[in-house]
């Protein structure tokens, strides 16, 4: 399209259509962010956590390596980068080979990958789960490597550390001596009170009858709200 000027020139600029990035854009801009593509370096700073089950007579290592992304910066975050799962159990390799290369997959994948915990807790073993020693039900297996990736999350700050505060920590162990204390129980050698229930919630053997109410020990949970 033509443009006639009719009047004097008194001076001119040039016109930049693309818009420039202010400041916080190209500081942005500077900011690596876990993704697919994302070469692996050459060190990783890794955690093993170690799985032992009735199911078997050997255990499991679970091994999580994490990348450190905008190191000595503001924005330095640490993300799980890769899983290894060992055992001299050869019964299980397929599925475990399989899981641990799609875990990796999903970890490099970036953005949140908080949910594989509660994806792996609910898996459940058609010929039953067992309890760890301290009374935790775990349906599985599978359940487990869940666990040992969200105390690794925990670690590395991606999840909240839910454990109850002091106070709420003297409560139980004041409900644990009061009840044992009344039902003539010597003090227990295990984590909680011979006879306890399972908690629905955090699935601990740790409901114990309390003022006419059910209260767990572990997690805090009670039927009477």
């Amino acid at each position: 399209m033509t443009i006639s000027i009719n009047q004097k020139i008194t001076g001119y600029d040039i016109v930049d259509r693309e818009p420039q990035p202010n400041k916080a854009e190209k500081a942005g801009s500077n900011i690596i962010h876990m993704h697919e593509k994302l070469a692996r370096p050459e060190c990783l700073l890794g955690s093993t956590y170690k799985i032992k089950t009735p199911m078997s007579d050997h255990a499991l290592y679970v091994t999580i390596n994490d990348v450190v992304l905008n190191p000595d910066t503001e924005h330095e975050l640490r993300r799980p980068f890769e899983i290894f799962i060992n055992s001299k159990n050869m019964e299980h390799y397929q599925w475990i080979a399989a899981l641990t290369l799609i875990i990796s997959a999903v970890f490099r994948k970036g953005g949140d990958i908080t949910f594989l915990v509660e994806e792996l807790r609910g898996v459940f073993d058609p010929q039953g789960g067992y309890f760890k020693s301290g009374g935790r039900y775990m349906p599985s297996i599978v359940a487990e490597i869940g666990d040992a990736i969200e105390s690794h999350m925990k670690m590395i700050g991606l999840l909240e550390n839910d454990t109850l505060d002091d106070h709420q920590q003297q409560l139980l162990r004041d409900k644990r001596a009061e009840y044992e204390l009344s039902n003539n129980n010597k003090t227990s050698t295990e984590a909680f009170p011979d006879g306890a229930q399972l908690c629905r919630k955090c699935l601990t053997k740790a409901m114990i009858q309390m003022d006419g109410c059910l209260t767990c020990l572990n997690c805090g949970e009670s039927k009477c709200g």
